[in-house]
């Protein structure tokens, strides 16, 4: 158990201090794709040299950020894009009528969606979380004596207990500064802030991440001192336990009928993701939900698609001085594009000196409604799907962008598969630790 939670540690700091970057549902893999992946590894391992590789703290961290960057791209793609080649970019978006009272977006099935289906939705009350605002005390005084204390919070069915040490010498701001750590460090669903209202005063707000409430209750989460195991009354000091605004469900209809949810985002039918953002001007009144026609979809696709090229090779370009491998990569994207040049100038797509992809939109457009969506996108199309298989390859081997020397090359025809070339890239994510 400690060497999974260490591992843990090490994955969590990996993520936060290289690659600050959300993880999705395009992350998961089936059994068969993580075996593709192994079975790449092992035949790249078969043919690779042996190499000394350049492991310095801006080579651990240049290397890293390129994968996740490339792991970005793929999902930009995925993310516009169906299971099969064919649906490259023809994902169907969704569009709100009111996005400021409710923001949509499709995840349905494009082969299985009417185009002429929407939905009606009446905002009449949003999801809420619970706050809790603490006494607004003198940030120098201090009226509690020096000692160990603790309090309780229950949140959902659990009860936490915090221990904490008040120091001769401490002020109320020290405490409530203090207490704000412990909790959010906690990572227990509150988030603590310490909230000043003058220069003199302050106190502790509690807010919970979840938003709603069951049916038989009337708050999220309590805080007591009632039976803890060290001194008690610190919660009536700080007015931990007052409840400045009780949780609350989202309430709306759709299609006329009444819905009530714990959350502001919520999916319906498997088709929509819908994020309630707030209440309509005029009480009633409703949003149509739906679908944008294939010209406005395949745009907006194009647009996301361009978006996310254009950020990674910004991304790489920001290493040019540092790392001499990453012109080899921006140079490798600029081939791709350049093998489809033609077929996308026809779509108002340029790539610039830089490597940047430019888009006219109007003769975007034009390209798109002259003979049809779909006849005139084959080019991006096949050019998604160049850049989609090199987001893979990068994946599965970023080493091949840093500085390294070759020390031999394999014996042909009795060459094996040594376990450790991609460990390399693996390994990066433990030096700090060893």
């Amino acid at each position: 158990m400690a060497y999974q939670y260490a591992l843990s540690n090490i994955y969590n700091h990996y993520l936060t201090t290289y690659a600050p970057k959300s993880a999705t549902r395009y992350d998961a893999h089936k059994k068969s794709d993580l075996r593709d992946v192994y079975n790449s590894i092992v035949k790249l391992n078969k043919e690779s040299p042996l190499s000394i590789v350049d492991t310095s703290e801006a080579a651990q961290k240049y290397v890293v950020g390129i994968k996740e960057n490339a792991r970005e791209l793929r999902n930009t793609i995925t993310s516009l894009s169906g299971s099969d080649e064919t649906e490259l970019l023809n994902r169907k978006i969704a569009y709100s009528s009111d996005a400021s009272v409710v923001d949509a977006k499709f995840i349905g099935d494009i082969s299985v969606q009417d185009e002429n289906e929407s939905l009606e939705l009446g905002v009449e009350q949003l999801a809420q979380s619970q706050i809790n605002t603490g006494n607004y005390l003198r940030k120098e005084a201090m009226a509690m004596p020096s000692g160990t204390y603790s309090f309780d919070i229950s949140i959902n069915n659990t009860a936490y207990e915090f221990q904490f040490n008040i120091n001769p010498g401490d002020t109320n701001f020290d405490l409530q500064n203090k207490l704000s750590r412990l909790i959010n460090n906690a990572n227990v669903g509150i988030k603590a802030e310490v909230k000043e209202y003058d220069n003199s005063h302050a106190a502790l707000s509690l807010e919970s991440t979840a938003t709603g409430i069951d049916l038989g209750h009337a708050t999220i989460f309590d805080i007591t001192d009632d039976n803890t195991s060290k001194h008690s009354g610190i919660v009536d000091y700080l007015g931990l336990n007052e409840v400045s605004r009780h949780p609350q469900n989202a309430v709306f209809t759709l299609n006329g009928d009444k819905r009530v949810s714990y959350t502001n985002h919520f999916t319906v039918e498997g088709k929509y993701e819908l994020n309630l953002q707030g209440l309509p001007a005029t009480q009633g009144e409703t949003v149509t939900i739906g679908l944008k026609p294939d010209t406005e979809s395949l745009t907006e696709n194009i647009h996301r698609f361009i978006g996310g090229y254009n950020d990674f090779i910004k991304a790489a370009q920001e290493y040019r001085n540092s790392q001499p491998k990453s012109s080899q990569l921006i140079r490798e994207m600029s081939r791709i594009s350049g093998l489809y040049n033609n077929e996308l100038g026809s779509l108002g797509i340029s790539l610039d000196e830089s490597g940047i992809i430019q888009v006219d939109d109007s003769v975007l457009k034009a390209g798109i409604d002259e003979n049809g969506a779909k006849e005139s996108l084959n080019g991006i199309k096949r050019f998604a799907n160049a850049v989609l298989n090199k987001t893979n390859a990068i994946s599965l081997n970023p080493m091949d962008y840093v500085n390294k020397t070759i020390v031999a090359y394999k014996n042909p025809g009795k060459n094996y598969a040594p376990a450790y070339i991609t460990s390399q890239y693996s390994g990066m994510m433990f030096n700090s630790y060893v």
